[in-house]
C-alpha cells in the first residue's frame, strides 16, 4: 500500500484523481492534499479522511507521503518534481506536461535518475487498454502508417465534473484579457499553450507511429479558442485540430490512423469520466468493419496501475520513452508557434 500526497485540489482532482485511486484500494490511499490556491483542499480531503494543507511545502515535509500526485498548471510542474525529490520522495504522478521546455526537461529527467525516482506521466490515452490493441493489430497487419489526424471539440469540463463529483465552488479566476486571434503573438502563444498542454494526450501516440518529428506545415488559432496543426513526421503528415466550445454537443475526440491496409477510428471517452476503455473501429479495403471489445479499465486507472508495477518491479522505468515524448511534443508545439507568428505556412 503506498501513500499518496496530491498537490492541487481543482475540480479535475476530485472528479478524476479521487474516485481512480478508489478504485485501486489494493495499491494506494490519499493521505494528504494541499492546494495554494482557492482553499479547496479540506473539502477534498475531507471525502477520504485525509489531511489537508495549504502549501506544496506542508506536502512534502509531511513523511507519511511516499508518492506524490502533481496536479498543478502545467507552469509548475517541474519545479515540484525537482521539489518532491529534494524531500526523499520514492515516487512522482505528475500530469502532462513532464515539463514546458527543455531545459525544465533536462533537469526534470537528470535528477529523477540520478535519485532512482519512479516517474509517471499522466497521458492516459497512452496507457488506455485500446492503444495496446490497435499497436498490435498494426504490427500484425505490417501496414505503414500514411496519415494521422486527432480531432477534438470539447464541452465545458464542468459538464463533465458534474457527472462525476459533487459540485466544487471555483475559485474566482483572475480576470484576462481579452483574446485577440488577429494578434499573431497572442494567438502564437495560445496555439504553443493548447499544444502542451491539450494535443499532448494525444502526442505520444502520434510520436509511436511517426516517431521522427520533422518540420511543421501550417499552423492556425481557432475561434472561439482551439488550434488547427499540421505537421510531417517519420515519413507521413498528421494532422491536430481542437475547438473548445462554451455551449453545445458533448466532447468528441477522436484518433484516426490511415495506413496501406485500412483506416482506424479511436473514439476516446470524454474527459473526467470512467466509461471503459476508448471505442476502436477498423475499415478495410474492402469495406468490412470490425469492432475492438471494450474493457472495463480506462486510461486513468491504467497509468495510475502502471506507477504500482514499477514500484514493485514488474514493468521497467523508461526515462527514455519519457524524454523521447516530451522532446517531440516541445519540438513540435515551439515550431507550430513560430508558424503560426510568422503568419504563414513554414
Amino acid at each position: 500500500m503506498h501513500n499518496v500526497g496530491v498537490i492541487g485540489a481543482g475540480p479535475g482532482v476530485r472528479a478524476l484523481h479521487v474516485p481512480t485511486l478508489g478504485s485501486l484500494t489494493d495499491d494506494y490511499r490519499i493521505v494528504h492534499v494541499a492546494d495554494a490556491g482557492g482553499g479547496r483542499a479540506e473539502g477534498v480531503a475531507r471525502t477520504v479522511d485525509a489531511r489537508w494543507s495549504g502549501s506544496a511545502d506542508a506536502l512534502l515535509a509531511d513523511p507519511a507521503v511516499d508518492i506524490v500526485a502533481i496536479c498543478t498548471p502545467p507552469a509548475t510542474h517541474a519545479a515540484l518534481i525537482l521539489a518532491a525529490v529534494a524531500a526523499g520522495k520514492r515516487a512522482i504522478f505528475c500530469e502532462k506536461p513532464l515539463a514546458v521546455s527543455t531545459e525544465e526537461l533536462d533537469a526534470v529527467l537528470r535528477v529523477c535518475a540520478a535519485n532512482d525516482v519512479v516517474l509517471v506521466v499522466g497521458t492516459n490515452h497512452l496507457f488506455d487498454p485500446a492503444w495496446d490493441r490497435v499497436k498490435q493489430h498494426l504490427d500484425r497487419t505490417r501496414a505503414r502508417v500514411l496519415s494521422v489526424s486527432s480531432t477534438v471539440a470539447l464541452a465545458p469540463n464542468d459538464r463533465y465534473h458534474a457527472l462525476v463529483a459533487d459540485t466544487v465552488p471555483a475559485a474566482v479566476p483572475e480576470p484576462r484579457p481579452p483574446i485577440d486571434l488577429s494578434d499573431p503573438i497572442m494567438s502564437a502563444a495560445i496555439v504553443r499553450q493548447l499544444l502542451t498542454g491539450l494535443a499532448i494526450h494525444d502526442l505520444p501516440l502520434v510520436r509511436d507511429l511517426l516517431p521522427e518529428f520533422e518540420s511543421v506545415e501550417f499552423g492556425r488559432a481557432v475561434a472561439p479558442i482551439g488550434y488547427d496543426v499540421g505537421i510531417r513526421a517519420g515519413g507521413a503528415l498528421a494532422r491536430l485540430s481542437a475547438v473548445m466550445l462554451p455551449a453545445g454537443a458533448d466532447s468528441r475526440w477522436r484518433f484516426t490512423i490511415v495506413t496501406t491496409h485500412d483506416r482506424v477510428e479511436i473514439d476516446f471517452p470524454p474527459p473526467f469520466v470512467h466509461v471503459g476503455s476508448a471505442r476502436v473501429r477498423v475499415r478495410d479495403e474492402a469495406g468490412r468493419v470490425t469492432r475492438f471489445p471494450v474493457v472495463d479499465e480506462d486510461g486513468y486507472q491504467a497509468e495510475w496501475r502502471s506507477l504500482a508495477e514499477i514500484l514493485r518491479g514488474e514493468r521497467p522505468m523508461e526515462y527514455d520513452e519519457l524524454e523521447a515524448d516530451a522532446r517531440f511534443a516541445i519540438a513540435l508545439a515551439d515550431a507550430a508557434a513560430d508558424v503560426v507568428r510568422r503568419g504563414a505556412a513554414a
